[in-house]
């Protein structure tokens, strides 16, 4: 059985120091490590608050999400992707169920089209010249309506490789909003080809 939150907390805090600041993540010396670690430091950990917030959309009757049902670049009668905008890497796209879903409670035959549905979005997104791979991320902490992400790792940043690129693409300057756009309608058309859907009419 998990630690309750309470004894989580104590078994972290005995490893940090009187302020409750823990040693720097062993991730930060790894050489794609946007900081350097001279003069970094960990916030302090905060003990645990329950019950936990809420996250936005809880309710679907106040899901943003829900309403945005029929906004993006791509459509399917149980999904949609949207282009993310002002990022900093080269594409960040986003895929939804339409209705009001979550990872847990994903309907056995809507998780399979998750599968299938992601794979094929990665092939387009690799497809697209300048791209050498499409990372893939479900976090769910902050909305509560299912929302996978698409990034564009551009070719030859070897810094951008692994977990640290969501961080790099907040460091890095906004990526020219026309070739995204045009790169987002490349990887919708060729999702419409393998997949089906449609594209937005907008």
């Amino acid at each position: 059985m998990a630690l309750t939150p309470d004894e989580f907390y104590a078994h972290a805090v005995a490893a940090a120091d009187s302020e409750h600041r823990l040693p720097l993540a062993r991730m930060t010396g790894w050489d794609i490590s946007p900081f350097e670690q001279d003069g970094l430091r960990v916030s302090p950990l905060r003990p645990p608050v329950l019950p936990e917030p809420p996250r936005q959309g809880e309710d679907p009757a106040d899901c943003r999400t829900c309403r945005a049902r029929d906004e993006g670049i791509w459509f399917h009668d149980r999904w949609r992707l949207a282009r993310i905008k002002r990022v900093g890497v080269p594409l960040v796209l986003m895929l939804y169920p339409r209705d009001h879903h979550d990872m847990a409670d994903l309907p056995d035959e809507l998780a399979s089209e998750l599968g299938v549905l992601s794979t094929h979005l990665v092939r387009h997104v690799q497809a697209v010249p300048h791209i050498s791979r499409a990372h893939v991320y479900r976090i769910g902490d902050g909305g509560a309506h299912l929302h996978m992400w698409f990034f564009a790792r551009p070719a030859g940043q070897a810094q951008l490789f692994g977990s640290w690129m969501p961080v790099w693409d907040d460091l890095l300057p906004e990526y020219p909003a026309d070739v995204a756009d045009a790169d987002a309608e490349a990887v919708a058309d060729a999702l419409v080809a393998s997949y089906g859907g449609r594209r937005s009419a907008g």
